[in-house]
């Protein structure tokens, strides 16, 4: 199984929002780097949601990938702000995950929390300047992630 770092901001999508939903395609990522992430996600994978441009900012629960390899719809959706006019159907440009809720903490893991803890090569998120919104989180990152979330 592989970890993973989602970053939404909750205005947009919360963690609240996915546990009322229980699934959602993870939508609108347009950063080649972090859809190469997602092209390599498989189902039964684990993600921490991480709430970016929020106050506080940090990791507020788990979801999981129950369908990998999803074509992004809405880069076919001329209304949608992420929609891309090069992707065509028999070339999509940007393919995605569907996610299923587990579980929000009962406490954001907060940014500043995470710092503390982690350098930048053990926790990208931390790390100074990295803005992808999907990263990956090794497994003794994500084992630390867990007992500081059920802390």
């Amino acid at each position: 199984m592989n970890y993973w770092l989602l970053k939404s901001e909750p205005s947009v999508f919360s963690i609240e929002d996915l546990k009322r939903q229980k699934e959602a395609v993870w939508d609108g990522v347009r950063n080649y780097q972090a859809r190469n992430h997602l092209r390599t996600a498989q189902m039964g994978d684990l993600a921490f949601f991480y709430h970016s441009s929020a106050d506080p900012m940090g990791i507020a629960g788990l979801c999981k990938v129950i369908e990998a390899n999803v074509e992004d719809p809405t880069q076919f959706d001329p209304s949608s702000p992420y929609y891309d006019p090069k992707s065509t159907r028999a070339a999509p440009r940007w393919q995605t995950v569907r996610v299923a809720f587990v579980e929000a903490f009962d406490q954001i893991i907060t940014l500043d929390a995470l710092k503390a803890a982690f350098t930048g090569e053990e926790l990208l998120v931390v790390k100074k300047g990295m803005r992808l919104s999907v990263m990956p989180v090794s497994e003794a990152a994500a084992q630390r992630l867990l007992q500081m979330a059920r802390a």
